[in-house]
């Protein structure tokens, strides 16, 4: 999996982008939780539950489903997100989505449940540049987790900052200040 620490590059990524008439800070924060939330199927690791199964680590709430259904959960806060539902549902499910893709692009595991509850398969992707993050935090104080850092800075967050850039590029380029 990729790291707790860059899986909210996205929805930052994706607030910087839009701006927040689009994505407020709430909906920016409400996002970054998001994209953190697929991997609570860690409790079940430790408390038994197989990798496989359906709701083992990176199963069904890694799925695009599960993404689905916590933005339509998160569109009833709208106001308090102090944002469109619309917004919400996109924003919210961009994040939660990201986080089963970017895991499908790491070195390690056994794939992603992309399309839980309707395919038990799990999948990776073609790229599988972003070295595997261990389940929990003791890999990070390590020479391995300097290592996982430098990858995921490279293949999340460098890529994450541009599309941030290109996008607050764009809406002033269209408010006529570029």
């Amino acid at each position: 999996m990729a790291s707790v620490l860059s899986h909210p590059a996205v929805p930052l990524a994706i607030a910087a982008a839009a701006g927040r008439r689009l994505v407020s800070g709430r909906l920016a924060l409400a996002a970054c939780a998001a994209s953190v939330l697929p991997d609570l199927d860690a409790v079940g690791y430790w408390a038994g539950v197989p990798y496989d199964s359906p709701f083992g680590h990176r199963g069904f709430t890694h799925s695009l489903t599960f993404a689905a259904l916590l933005a339509l959960l998160a569109t009833r806060f709208a106001a308090r997100l102090n944002a469109r539902p619309r917004a919400v549902l996109v924003v919210v499910f961009l994040a939660a989505a990201s986080h089963g893709l970017l895991d499908a692009m790491t070195t390690g595991g056994r794939g992603v449940a992309l399309l839980s509850p309707f395919s038990g398969r799990r999948y990776f992707l073609p790229w599988r540049v972003i070295e595997v993050s261990p389940i929990g935090v003791t890999g990070f104080f390590s020479a391995r987790g300097g290592e996982i850092l430098a990858s995921e800075f490279l293949w999340i967050w460098i890529p994450a900052a541009a599309v941030a850039a290109l996008g607050a590029a764009w809406r002033r380029e269209a408010r006529g200040e570029g």
